[in-house]
């Protein structure tokens, strides 16, 4: 048999060349920010042609919502039982995801490139952040539903404050416990003195 009849079909080499422009977009992201982005450059990281990118996406903010989207179909929210259980294991993923090298300086391009462009912030709210605060929202209403915490519980306010502590101690590292106790024990006073957390922390 000729190597022409073994060439394998057009479709997964498609899928293929399409993970690698996600992947090569959020690499890049994190290197050099969204508005030093370019489709040139992402061609060359990804080892596709400019054609190719352009059959799929008219403009870099098309392909860049794209490739956080492709993010997000990865977050799981957990059920373990009770509601510090779950905040745990939110926690913990967190940590796996922003606490390497390549995760603090893609928090660091998040941040800078948000701030100063905001088309990109909101790409990012929309692709990244308002689905996992929605997500979140089952959370807190599983633990509703247990008699965990009061009904007047607003779910986007606690995603929000989870959030800023999280990056807040990212930035500035605790000194005398880990990240994720620091954060941890940062949220459990919020929620028990602020909103009414009923019971405490086991």
């Amino acid at each position: 048999m000729s190597d022409i009849n073994k060439k394998s079909p057009g479709r997964p080499r498609s899928a293929q060349s399409h993970q690698a422009m996600l992947q090569a977009t959020l690499e890049l992201l994190a290197e050099v920010g969204f508005d030093a982005l370019s489709i040139d450059a992402i061609s060359t990281r990804a080892g596709v042609g400019k054609t190719t990118i352009y059959r799929r996406y008219t403009c870099k903010e098309d392909l860049v919502a794209d490739a956080i989207e492709n993010i997000r179909e990865d977050v799981v929210i957990p059920d373990t039982g009770n509601l510090w259980g779950d905040i745990d294991a939110l926690i913990k993923s967190a940590a796996k995801i922003t606490l390497g090298p390549l995760g603090r300086q893609t928090v660091a391009m998040i941040i800078s490139s948000a701030s100063s462009n905001s088309q990109f912030a909101q790409i990012y709210w929309t692709k990244y952040l308002q689905p996992r605060r929605q997500a979140f929202a089952v959370v807190l209403e599983r633990a509703e539903a247990r008699n965990e915490i009061h009904r007047d519980l607003d779910p986007g306010l606690v995603f929000d404050v989870m959030s800023g502590i999280m990056l807040y101690a990212l930035i500035f590292q605790p000194t005398t416990e880990s990240w994720e106790v620091y954060v941890r024990r940062a949220l459990h006073l919020f929620l028990e003195f602020r909103l009414g957390l009923s019971g405490s922390s086991p």
